[in-house]
Order: C-alpha cells, then structure tokens, then sequence
C-alpha cells in the first residue's frame, strides 16, 4: 500500500476533531486537501474509516481501530527520527582506524597529533596490524576504516588513493653505491638483501619491480618490521629495498642512506572502508584529516 505520513496525519486530525474545517485548521491544510487526502487513504486501504454527514464525521470500526493504534506507532517513527538525528550531528566519540606498520609509524602518529587539536571531542584509536588483519578487520566491522598499502581490488572495499610513496633503495652509508645520488633497479642484480616479508602489503610490489627489472638479487634475511631491516643493513648483512614513508628521519644519526629508485616505482596508500556501509559523520571527519595529512607528504608538497 501507498500510503504517506501525510494521510495519516491527516486522518488523525480529522479523527481527533470530527470535523474536516477543523482539522484542516488545525494542520495547515484546505477542506478539499483534507478530504482528497482522507479519499486516498481509505483508496489505498479499500475500507472506509470516516462516515460523514453534513452535521458530523464520525469514525467506523476500522477507523476507531486505526485511530487507536496510530498515535502510539507515529510517535515511535518522531523519536526514532529524532535520534537518527541527533546522530547524525553528534560531536563526541570514538573512532577505531586499523593501519598497516609502516603506515602506523610515519603517518599515522601525526594524524593523530592533528585529531587531539582539532578535533577534541573525537578519540581517535589506532589498530596498528599486518595488513591482512586490517583488511579483515574492516571487513569485519571491528573499525570504522583502514589504511593499507593499495590492496589487490577487494570488491567489497571502497578504497581512496591519499598517498604515492615511491621505493628507495636502502644501503650502509660506507657502500660504494652510496656515493650515487640514485640507482637505477638493475644495480642490485646479484647483490644479498635484506628484505620485509610477505605479512607486509609492500613486499608482492616490491618482488614485481625487482623481477621487472632484472634484479635479481639473494634474499639472505626476511624479517617483519623496518626497523629490524634498518639494523641489518648497517651490520652489512645486505641491502634492502624499502618505502620511502618507513625510513627514518634525516636527522636521525644511523650508519645507512636512502637512495631514490629510477625508474621510479611507488606504493599507493589507500583508505579503505566496506563498500556497502556508509561511514558515521564522525568517522567521516576523520577520513577527511587523515586525507589532508597525507596530502602534507606528498612529495607535491615538498
């Protein structure tokens, strides 16, 4: 059935007056917009629930039926609108954002800084997880949104590119490569390295721009976290393949140097959320500073 808010509106008024002038008073409405929308109710019903007369209207049973119950039931959908409401402009709460660990590291810590000052009344809560988890726990409702190294076209994730973050190559600083302003991918033909594992979203990338290439170097260490390959490479076990975001600060003394990669391959950093779930204002606010903030790294912006 057809039937509009408005109609029933209009034939409680109408009920509670007895009267079509009356009601139409009442409910800023004319008599004939009153009786038309009266007439399409009991149309869409096929019962009638008014009997009228010159003097008086009067309900039949089945208008006493639906008078009765109406009021309870509209009053329910005005609070349940309400709230809705009220939902959507609420200031204060949580959001649960899951990132991969380089992610977590280099870009996340300031996003966060970003939400506490310009955003107070929104705590913002990190899942720091290999990227499989994060995927699985967007998927699974346990946070609002991800941000991984660009997943293989999950068709139940929306995704947004809000980062390009190119490879370089990672080397003791005493390497004779080092003396090099950048490398070409070939020049690690043969060499060891030291490389992250497969729990990592940027290792399948960066297996495809080696073999592309024709480098084929030794992987002598697969280990899980950048600082951990950092180490390796400055005892000169090998050297490494990395992306740039997961290096360490240039002011940060250590024995190893970043080298750009030509021709230049990059990861995309992507935000992630269920396809099919809109996100709530306050995640929504936050997806925004996280995209404003990983704009200030993009190498665009110096």
């Amino acid at each position: 059935m057809k039937i509009s808010l408005r109609q029933l509106r209009v034939f409680l008024a109408v009920a509670s007056e007895r009267s079509f002038s009356r009601a139409g008073d009442r409910i800023g409405l004319t008599q004939p917009a009153v009786s038309r929308a009266i007439h399409e109710l009991e149309a869409q019903m096929g019962l009638r629930l008014l009997d009228r007369s010159t003097r008086e209207v009067a309900l039949t049973e089945a208008g006493q039926s639906l008078a009765g119950r109406l009021p309870r039931v509209l009053d329910e959908l005005d609070q349940a609108l309400v709230d809705v409401r009220e939902l959507g402009q609420t200031r204060r709460g949580r959001v649960r954002v899951a990132s991969s660990p380089t992610i977590s590291a280099h870009l996340m810590p300031a996003c966060i800084a970003a939400c506490a000052q310009r955003e107070p009344d929104i705590e913002l809560m990190l899942l720091d997880r290999i990227q499989q988890d994060v995927l699985s726990s967007v998927r699974a409702g346990e946070v609002d949104f991800g941000v991984v190294i660009e997943p293989l076209a999950p068709d139940d994730l929306h995704g947004e590119t809000i980062l390009h973050d190119p490879f370089v190559a990672v080397l003791p600083a005493g390497h004779p490569l080092a003396a090099r302003r950048q490398l070409r991918w070939q020049a690690l033909d043969g060499v060891p390295l030291v490389l992250l594992d497969h729990a990592s979203g940027s290792r399948r990338l960066i297996d495809r721009a080696l073999a592309e290439h024709g480098a084929r170097g030794h992987v002598v260490q697969e280990v899980g976290h950048p600082t951990t390959v950092f180490s390796m490479v400055e005892a000169g076990l090998g050297l490494s393949v990395m992306p740039a975001l997961a290096m360490p600060p240039p002011t940060t003394p250590a024995g190893i140097v970043a080298r750009p990669l030509t021709p230049r391959i990059q990861r995309e950093i992507v935000m992630v959320h269920r396809r099919q779930h809109s996100l709530s204002p306050l995640a929504t606010r936050v997806w925004a500073l996280i995209r404003e903030m990983a704009a200030l790294r993009s190498p665009a912006n110096g």
